[in-house]
């Protein structure tokens, strides 16, 4: 007899959803497809040669420990190098205070696993990063919404949200996936002014830091929350957890990140990973620890943000050019996305269809938002795509954009 398997799956499983970006890649195999779709980094900036003579290296100087099993808090050099990077940073860190995960998506997954029960809330930016609400909701989260605008989270709302005892604050304050948008200095005192006073804890998801284009950098939430504590001596201790990946500097397909926390959560942490993974694969972290140390890392860094804000600029210039009036987008000032708001009453669901026969993609913007609304909006990635690539997309996407719109418009005139 077949085991009907859809009859006995766990109950939870009903929550788990298909991503939208991953199932879009699918579509997007097709010749001559161009998408702005996947968060993905540019492939030809991935430093092939300078990994490949880290590899052998490891492999010929340790190879027997590369290889072997490792130590779920992670490789011990890596976490230090981690630990001395915060410290400088201005949050005196010790590697207790450290764990290295498997991509920062492991280290969302885990903090969900070990901080959430059942309808326990998560307040988050509005749009969030998909993945999150993705990871979160399997473990039964509510989600509580403050709207974001151009300079990140709307923190003006956080008082009366923060009435209602959310378990976890979610922010990412650096070119925010999916909006682009960066959080403001004030706005970031004021977050970490509220959160304490209510003493609900942060997660600071920061994978783009490094890539910023323009403008100063700001403090990380982490190191105003160890200011505020008035916090000069490691471990830190404090109410914000600081979660981070090589991905985006480095390459996405080694899967190591970290999270920086409170010794007492990363212990916690650490039971949880034993039984998820056991540890991140130690040849992927000495292979990070032995670029990192270096400082290579950092120099290649402002190798990818230089090619990165070319295609920012090459996306924004054809955008003017070819997307009719009404329709609005945000100027990041780093990372790899900007987000687009379409006329009042538009569905970028069904823009999508329209677009997809152009041979040209993107992700639309409602599965970002978790209790609804936002079906007027889309996200675009410019990392991925070459300088000619996003000249055609765009292009096409205009083209898309006036003929929904020309429908769009015609239905009200006859509603």
């Amino acid at each position: 007899m077949q085991t009907p398997w859809d009859t006995i799956f766990a109950a939870r499983t009903q929550r788990i959803t298909s991503s939208a970006i991953r199932e879009l890649l699918k579509v997007t195999e097709q010749p001559d497809f161009i998408s702005f779709g996947g968060g993905l980094p540019a492939p030809e900036a991935f430093p092939i040669a300078e990994v490949a003579e880290a590899a052998q290296r490891i492999l010929r100087e340790q190879g027997t420990q590369a290889l072997q099993y490792g130590a779920t808090e992670g490789y011990r050099p890596l976490r230090e190098w981690v630990a001395a990077q915060m410290t400088s940073e201005g949050v005196p860190t010790h590697i207790e205070n450290v764990l290295i995960t498997t991509g920062s998506q492991q280290a969302i997954d885990l903090i969900g696993k070990v901080l959430l029960d059942e309808d326990d809330s998560v307040l988050v930016e509005s749009p969030t990063y998909l993945a999150a609400l993705q990871a979160w909701s399997v473990y039964g989260a509510r989600y509580l919404e403050a709207p974001a605008d151009e300079r990140g989270m709307r923190t003006g709302a956080l008082k009366k949200l923060l009435a209602q005892r959310p378990k976890l604050i979610y922010c990412l304050p650096n070119f925010q996936n999916p909006g682009g948008v960066t959080l403001s200095l004030a706005r970031r005192r004021q977050l970490i002014e509220q959160a304490a006073r209510y003493g609900t804890p942060i997660l600071e998801d920061d994978p783009y830091r490094e890539l910023r284009f323009e403008g100063a950098a700001l403090p990380r939430l982490i190191t105003l929350e160890s200011a505020r504590q008035e916090q000069h001596t490691a471990p830190y201790n404090g109410n914000v957890i600081y979660a981070s990946t090589f991905s985006k500097v480095l390459a996405p397909g080694l899967r190591v990140g970290s999270i920086v926390a409170a010794p007492a959560l990363i212990h916690k942490l650490v039971q949880a990973k034993q039984s998820t993974d056991l540890h991140t694969p130690t040849f992927n972290q000495m292979l990070v620890y032995e670029l990192a140390k270096t400082g290579f890392l950092k120099r290649h860094a402002k190798v990818i943000a230089k090619m990165y804000r070319e295609r920012r600029d090459i996306m924004l210039a054809a955008m003017q050019e070819h997307f009719p009036e009404g329709v609005r987008w945000t100027h990041p000032q780093g990372g790899m996305f900007l987000w687009v708001t379409l006329p009042e009453g538009m569905d970028a669901g069904e823009l999508l269809k329209t677009a997809i026969a152009q041979k040209v993609a993107f992700v639309p913007g409602a599965p970002f938002h978790p209790n609804g609304g936002g079906a007027n909006t889309l996200r675009l990635n410019f990392s991925n795509a070459t300088p000619e690539q996003i000249h055609t997309g765009i292009a096409r996407l205009g083209l898309a954009i006036s003929e929904q719109l020309g429908t769009h418009s015609k239905a009200l005139a006859f509603a």
